[in-house]
């Protein structure tokens, strides 16, 4: 599991690793990790060229440090100081005493334009509002020169804590953080700008639970349904799948697809997309008399492709097992409705409607992603996953949003959404919890899209066939 904690969070544990340590002790156990990942970035430190971009925080004391280490290996290394008067003083002399130099901040792009790697300490995890003018023009600097960028904790420019991105940022290629990731290395639009995120264990003693985290291979295999030997195909679950409409066939295909690959034993599907579901699926179980009438399930999935089918999204939502409600049906669905639900509810938005539904701009949740899903998860009182290159789940209790981030750009295709709604509602039926069905359905279907696309276009369809291959490379 990789977990992420809040600015308060590390600074807390940060004092209370400082009071136990010889003063400076910390920094230095920062600038040795940050040092060597430059190094290897750079292959040979000898005769290379460094600029360190230095601002008045401690990250620009560990950006100092580690460049005298870089210095005494042979590299050529110079600090550009946006505040001369305020950078770290101890990092400075230990620079000078490396033979490094410095230089003011102006008329500096040929120097960074000739560097091999410039290092961004120019703002720590504290850092609001994107950059001030004279850090933006290095920043841009960097962006336009040969070199690598090395961003210290968190590129400078983003907020540690939400994610977002509210001006000019430093773009990094790598980003070495201390003692634990940040929420903003792991949520777009701010998981963009850090490149490949390097964590270095400085020794914080941190609370189980943190503010993000991450499911990796072994985390989603502990999840993964088994059956056991004396299973049947009732016992592993049955999910109901209400969705396609006359318009919208494809719709029902595509949710049963997905459903048919998540573990349950059974998918029943009830819609007027029967005859379509079927030719292409003959083994699910259909039915037109509606879903009270369609047989015993252990989850419902419903919206995908009904139009303007309220009474079925309505019926759905009364039924007394896990629901999971999805394009059309979050239109469709009455908010208290939703809310009154004593079952688990798993809803799942792109940033359209998730906008939509708190009545925003799309762009305002799109450049706050953590901040709408939370929200989201609180008015409706259900579990929120919310679509997008880094999918948030998160509780209506509130604790951990879960991250995942497994998927590739090709998934942005007509059906790919069903696919998934249709693996998340089959975990749910399958006994998975809201949260844990959606983290695990949206962290294999990524998978599958990867395994899909493998850097050419594909359709939804393909997403779902790939998706077995995506649970056996979770297990193996």
């Amino acid at each position: 599991m990789r977990t992420a904690y809040s600015v308060e969070t590390v600074r807390a544990a940060e004092r209370a690793l400082m009071a136990r340590l010889p003063e400076g002790a910390l920094m230095q156990r920062a600038a040795a990790g940050l040092a060597a990942a430059c190094a290897e970035l750079l292959g040979r430190v000898y005769g290379s060229r460094v600029v360190l971009l230095v601002g008045s925080g401690d990250n620009g004391g560990d950006a100092l440090y580690a460049g005298a280490r870089l210095a005494r290996r042979g590299a050529g290394v110079t600090a550009v100081l946006l505040s001369p008067e305020r950078a770290h003083a101890g990092g400075l002399a230990a620079l000078r005493r490396a033979g490094g130099a410095v230089a003011a901040a102006e008329g500096t792009d040929e120097l960074i334009g000739r560097a091999d790697l410039v290092v961004d300490g120019i703002v720590g995890i504290g850092g609001k509002g994107g950059l001030r003018p004279g850090a933006e023009v290095l920043a841009g600097a960097a962006e336009r020169s040969r070199a690598a960028v090395v961003a210290v904790d968190l590129p400078s420019g983003v907020e540690a804590d939400t994610g977002e991105v509210r001006g000019a940022a430093v773009r990094a290629d790598l980003t070495v953080t201390f003692g634990t990731h940040k929420p903003g290395l792991l949520i777009d639009p701010a998981r963009e700008y850090a490149g490949v995120v390097r964590l270095v264990d400085i020794g914080l003693e941190l609370p189980a639970e943190g503010e993000l985290e991450s499911l990796q291979h072994a985390d989603v295999g502990r999840l993964l349904p088994v059956p056991a030997a004396e299973s049947d195909k009732y016992r592993r679950g049955v999910v109901g799948i209400a969705a396609g409409s006359a318009r919208y066939p494809g719709a029902a295909v595509l949710a049963v697809s997905g459903a048919l690959r998540g573990g349950a034993g059974a998918v029943r599907y009830v819609g007027p997309a029967g005859e379509a579901v079927i030719a292409r699926f003959p083994e699910t179980l259909v039915s037109d008399r509606g879903p009270e009438k369609a047989g015993r399930v252990q989850a419902w999935v419903v919206g995908p492709g009904v139009g303007d089918d309220a009474a079925t999204v309505a019926e759905v939502l009364e039924a007394d097992v896990p629901v999971l409600l999805d394009a059309d049906g979050l239109r469709l669905a009455a908010r208290e409705a939703v809310r009154g639900r004593t079952a688990p509810t798993l809803m799942t938005p792109h940033a359209g409607e998730a906008a939509a539904l708190l009545g925003v701009r799309r762009e305002e949740v799109e450049g706050a992603r953590l901040a709408a899903v939370r929200e989201l998860a609180a008015v409706y009182r259900a579990t929120v996953l919310l679509k997008g290159s880094t999918t948030l789940v998160a509780d209506a209790g509130g604790g951990a949003v879960r991250v995942n981030a497994t998927g590739t750009s090709w998934l942005a295709t007509a059906g790919s959404g069903d696919v998934l709604s249709g693996l998340s509602g089959s975990l749910l039926a399958a006994g998975l919890s809201a949260r844990d069905a959606g983290s695990v359905a949206a962290y294999l279907h990524g998978l599958a899209g990867r395994f899909a696309a493998e850097g050419a276009p594909v359709g939804a369809h393909d997403v779902a066939a790939r998706i077995p291959d995506a649970w056996r490379d979770v297990l193996d």
